[in-house]
């Protein structure tokens, strides 16, 4: 190596070389509750042709007209109920950094590792993180879009993203993206140990646990997308793991948008549903979620809740996502470990 390092011309810029980057990236969050900083992170979501597919000219005037005028409000003050008051920011990047630093530890006999995060949508960008990686000397990159089930307005968008970043680089890293991992056996075993964990914590017992994950249209899943199987394969391997009856473990949808069928059942009519029928204690999982986020803390913790107590139940319970605990973290790096194989 000396010999080659003394041809170099006296200025060639200096270049670090040798390292491997994993970067983690979740769906993103706006940075305050605000009017202005929603706005700008739901245009950049609601912008994503992979996340609304309907044609520019019919949804832009929708978008600009009416969603970017109505919802900031309304969703500002969603975000407002779950904000970490303690450091000004929401839950999905507080645990987001967490799982990045306690990756990096667990990396620490390897200092040819640098483990970062980014956030498909607002701040820091993937092209950033991307940029600094490169820059660090990272000649190899271990994408990971943190969602256990694969679907195109998920996990295809943080792949392209990337992409998109090596398209305006001269020297672009080699690049590995993660695959889906709805049914690693350690995911399957990290979500069996908090639902035990937590119903031993309760003073009463559910009469069915929801496995709510987040919906897509009925038109994605008819188009190709194998996003509804993956949950379903999840909650069937999860059911065997605890050992419990279809009755007992429900599959469900939540968070539909718009104004088309998305995959059913859906979560919050389900809810109402069971309430109704007079069933008094139900709990509420969400296996498609890496951290607690809006849509778990919010709209299942706290509404999912008010619908089941305002219909009838009685005792309602949300099972917390894996976030930064050591199970979940386990789960992280298992995959981490697996998908960087022949790289270290």
């Amino acid at each position: 190596m000396s010999a080659h390092m003394n041809n170099l011309p006296a200025d060639h810029p200096v270049v670090k070389f040798g390292k491997v980057g994993v970067l983690l990236v979740n769906l993103g969050t706006p940075d305050g509750t605000d009017y202005k900083s929603m706005r700008r992170y739901l245009r950049e979501f609601l912008s994503d042709k992979r996340v609304i597919e309907w044609s520019r000219l019919f949804w832009y005037p929708i978008l600009y007209g009416i969603v970017l005028n109505t919802r900031p409000g309304k969703v500002g003050k969603a975000y407002e109920s779950i904000w970490n008051k303690d450091l000004d920011e929401s839950y999905l990047r507080t645990y987001t950094r967490n799982q990045a630093e306690k990756m990096a530890a667990s990396f620490a006999d390897m200092p040819n590792v640098i483990v970062d995060w980014a956030m498909r949508y607002g701040q820091p960008s993937i092209q950033s993180k991307m940029n600094e990686l490169q820059k660090a000397g990272c000649e190899k990159i271990l994408l990971f879009p943190l969602y256990p089930q694969y679907a195109a307005a998920t996990t295809a968008t943080v792949n392209d993203e990337a992409f998109r970043a090596l398209l305006k680089m001269r020297w672009q890293p080699a690049l590995r993206t993660v695959p889906q991992y709805s049914d690693n056996a350690v995911y399957i075993d990290a979500l069996a140990n908090s639902i035990e964990a937590h119903y031993a914590s309760l003073d009463w017992e559910p009469e069915v646990l929801l496995t709510s994950f987040h919906g897509i249209p009925k038109s994605y899943f008819m188009a190709g997308d194998p996003y509804h199987c993956q949950c379903y394969k999840t909650a069937r391997l999860l059911r065997d793991r605890l050992g419990w009856s279809k009755e007992k473990l429900m599959v469900t949808f939540q968070s539909r948008f718009g104004p088309e069928e998305w995959l059913q059942p859906y979560t919050d009519k389900t809810v109402e549903k069971l309430a109704k029928d007079g069933m008094k204690r139900i709990a509420v999982i969400n296996p498609g979620f890496v951290s607690d986020c809006l849509e778990t803390l919010e709209e299942i913790a706290g509404e999912a809740g008010e619908i089941f107590h305002h219909n009838g139940g009685e005792k309602f319970t949300h099972v917390p996502c894996l976030n930064d605990s050591p199970d979940g973290m386990r789960v992280l790096e298992d995959v981490v470990r697996r998908e960087l194989m022949g790289w270290l």
